[in-house]
């Protein structure tokens, strides 16, 4: 029985690898084109984000007569360029148009009301529907800065010339704070949630092409029908197609976690101190997840690739041709990504309610997993749940492919 399993393994097998859009999202895409496109991403959003911080920025000031200090702090500030409008109704228009970035304007009598001790409510108007724009960042430091410096004039006035005296009158209570969580669980929260995401997306990558062509591709080629007059049992056939697609799914997120945890080292290796949390972070969590820990993170995906793989296949046996069974695993890749996202969304923990949902269980498993906070017992009850998901889809599945109805759709 066995050796007829590991024959049409091998054979299948030869087939996949052939094929080069197995080989691109089982191997190339994992190993090279993920750091490529993490690396470019990251440097997008630095170079981004340092532009933002850094670019020079066009502003209007209306009333600056009544506060001359405040305009002469814009105006000694860097990256602050004014631009003179003829009056305040031209600003919703100015910055709509990117004649300036932001306008601030200034109450009648502001310098007397400073004066007699009473607060100025300045209007700072700009872009709120930019995420990108740091206009109002920028804006309201100058602003704060001018304010922290009008009251510590008020404050010397009063006797109270330290900066000591002034913070403690100014905040008689402070707190010290002192979190109670290890390094590890920090990171582990902040960051935890993204490494299953990418285990399960690419993992479901790495068997979807080489199941589409182990089914709806031997089809259209015509190899299926021979393949059937072999004297093998058809569940024996379902079972060499299967364990091809869960080998190529399993191999392709195993392949993810090594590329990715190797970028990671590289960039916290490369970068100034201070820089790049996220790399730093990342080295961390390498650093403390024990090697338990790693062999139950690949334990897991033991089921996450069997249910793939058994529910592909199924998919794939029914498709009339490969571009059929292409746009039916369109959808299913949604279906997949939704269950792997719940474990990012804040709020959502482990439980035993979410240790009964597959994909969603496994996803805030590995979560808990990186965060040194893992309820052992009910990874117990995770495992158990997902084996028995991925042995009834697998009977399905050689169910599924006994059905001539199924295999010679007219």
């Amino acid at each position: 029985m066995l050796s007829s399993i590991l024959t049409v393994y091998r054979k299948e097998m030869k087939e996949v690898l052939r094929d080069r859009k197995t080989l691109i999202f089982m191997i190339v895409f994992p190993t090279l084109i993920m750091p490529v496109m993490m690396n470019a991403f990251v440097s997008f959003v630095s170079r981004t984000e340092k532009a933002a911080r850094t670019e020079t920025l066009a502003y209007a000031v209306f009333g600056a007569e009544q506060l001359p200090e405040l305009a002469g702090a814009f105006a000694a500030a860097s990256g602050f360029n004014r631009v003179e409008l003829s009056s305040e109704g031209e600003i919703r228009a100015a910055v709509a148009e990117g004649k300036i970035r932001f306008a601030v304007v200034i109450p009648d009598k502001a310098a007397q009301q400073l004066e007699n001790g009473k607060q100025v409510k300045v209007s700072l108007h700009y872009d709120n529907a930019s995420v990108t724009s740091k206009a109002k960042e920028r804006a309201q430091k100058v602003i704060r800065e001018f304010s922290q410096s009008c009251r510590s004039r008020r404050l010397s006035g009063l006797g109270l010339a330290g900066a000591s005296e002034q913070e403690s009158l100014l905040e008689p209570v402070a707190i010290q704070e002192s979190g109670t969580a290890e390094m590890r669980e920090v990171l582990g929260e902040r960051l935890g949630g993204l490494l299953p995401y990418m285990f399960i997306i690419f993992c479901f990558l790495g068997a979807m092409y080489p199941a589409i062509d182990l089914g709806a591709g031997e089809k259209e080629r015509g190899t299926l029908e021979t393949l059937l007059l072999a004297p093998v049992p058809r569940w024996r056939l379902v079972m060499g197609k299967f364990l091809v697609i869960f080998t190529t799914g399993v191999t392709s997120a195993l392949l993810t976690l090594t590329s990715l945890g190797a970028w990671l080292l590289l960039k916290a290796m490369s970068v100034a101190k201070g820089q790049a949390v996220a790399f730093t972070a990342g080295k961390e969590i390498l650093a403390t997840v024990g090697i338990t820990d790693l062999l139950l993170i690949a334990l897991m995906l033991i089921p996450i690739a069997a249910m793939f793989a058994a529910l592909l296949l199924a998919v794939s046996i029914y498709a009339r041709s490969f571009k059929e069974a292409s746009s039916y695993c369109g959808p299913l890749n949604f279906l997949i990504i939704v269950p792997a996202i719940i474990a990012i969304l804040p709020g959502v923990q482990l439980t035993w309610g979410w240790a009964m949902v597959p994909v969603t269980n496994v996803s805030l498993a590995i979560k808990e997993l990186v965060k040194g906070t893992m309820n052992y017992p009910m990874l117990i009850a995770i495992l158990g749940s997902s084996f028995l998901m991925a042995g009834a889809m697998l009977f399905f599945c050689t169910k599924w492919f006994q059905r001539e109805s199924v295999l010679f759709r007219e």
